[in-house]
């Protein structure tokens, strides 16, 4: 047999091996662009996927889909249902999410949402995507990239840039209710005009006349650029985390109760806008990566070497988080 048959019968064999090892486990594995090249790099691929355990109860997704189709069939759900958060009347529009080329990493993409407003609530979109609702104890973290001021337009809109989990709020003061947010107020808002970071954990809420009953804790400056959220939910405790740094500790009452789905928004705030224009602000928060470890707590370093040993395996998405039980129906409108 030559050579090159030779190498071609070897490369099959292992994409094969590989994937009869992840389907043996139940692991979802989508391999990168990577695993489609030649020669001694495909060889190496499969080598470095095959590397990869199969891990129970954890979700990983590197956003490098080929278009929206397949970041909805991952199971991702772009919001377009009305109300809160955010301007009412303004309208949640799933056409402002999209995936880019990332300039830092050769064939790599991020997740990109845009929110826009012209100072009118029917000049302004919001945006949000939601995963399924089957995720509660455990570890959390993404990595981001906060903006400070807009891509087009005058600078100055009550802008929430976001990552969060969270469970419907069926009525006020629903004692099920669970929730657990970052929010990055690069404009100020809520009676501050302060740069901060709010890391919140939630028991209940009325929304109107407002009314709450949380934990909050304020980080104050500008994050303006790349940064790692990451929130460990275990015994009756939630530590959270910026870049490795334990920022608070809640717990009691503000437990998280229920499985609840894992989100991002991009919104602004019902107060503070500034006047109407003819020209729209334009804001934009990016997304690298997004993981979870079910029923597990990892240091910020541990979860930083999941992350990096998956992409070194060529692995773009992995979820074996099994989903709640009964199944919860996972609707984007929160």
């Amino acid at each position: 047999m030559k050579l090159s048959m030779m190498r071609g019968v070897f490369f099959r064999t292992s994409c094969l091996r590989v994937l009869a090892v992840a389907l043996a486990a139940g692991l979802h594995l989508v391999f990168s662009p990577a695993f489609a090249l030649g020669g001694g790099e495909q060889r190496a691929a499969a080598s470095a996927a095959a590397a990869v355990p199969a891990k129970a109860g954890f979700f990983f997704d590197d956003f490098n889909y080929p278009d929206l189709a397949a970041l909805k069939a991952g199971g991702w759900t772009p919001r377009s249902a009305a109300g809160h958060p955010g301007v009412p009347g303004a309208a949640w529009s799933p056409e402002q999410i999209s995936l880019v080329a990332d300039p830092q990493q050769a064939g790599k993409r991020l997740l990109r949402l845009t929110a826009q407003t012209d100072g009118t609530p029917a000049g302004t979109q919001q945006t949000q995507l939601c995963h399924a609702r089957k995720y509660l104890e455990g570890t959390y973290a993404a990595r981001i990239r906060f903006n400070d001021q807009p891509l087009r337009g005058v600078d100055g809109d009550p802008v929430i840039q976001t990552f969060y989990v969270v469970a419907p709020l069926k009525h006020d003061f629903d004692p099920e209710f669970s929730e657990l947010d970052f929010e990055y107020l690069a404009n100020g808002g809520w009676g501050s005009e302060k740069t901060r970071l709010y890391g919140i954990t939630w028991q209940t809420v009325k929304l109107d006349p407002w009314q709450a009953f949380n934990q909050s804790h304020e980080e104050h400056g500008s994050l303006d650029g790349w940064h790692v959220l990451m929130m460990q939910i275990a015994d009756g405790k939630t530590r959270l985390f910026l870049d490795g740094r334990q920022l608070a500790q809640h717990g009691g009452r503000n437990y998280p109760v229920v499985p609840m789905s894992i989100n991002f928004n991009l919104w602004f705030s019902p107060g503070g806008l500034l006047p109407a224009s003819s020209e729209p602000r334009v804001y934009q928060q990016d997304v690298d990566w997004v993981f979870h470890a079910r029923q597990q707590v990892l240091s910020p370093a541990q979860v930083q070497a999941e992350v990096e040993r998956l992409r070194a395996g060529g692995v773009a998405r992995v979820d074996t988080v099994p989903a709640a039980e009964p199944a919860l129906a996972s609707h984007c409108d929160f």
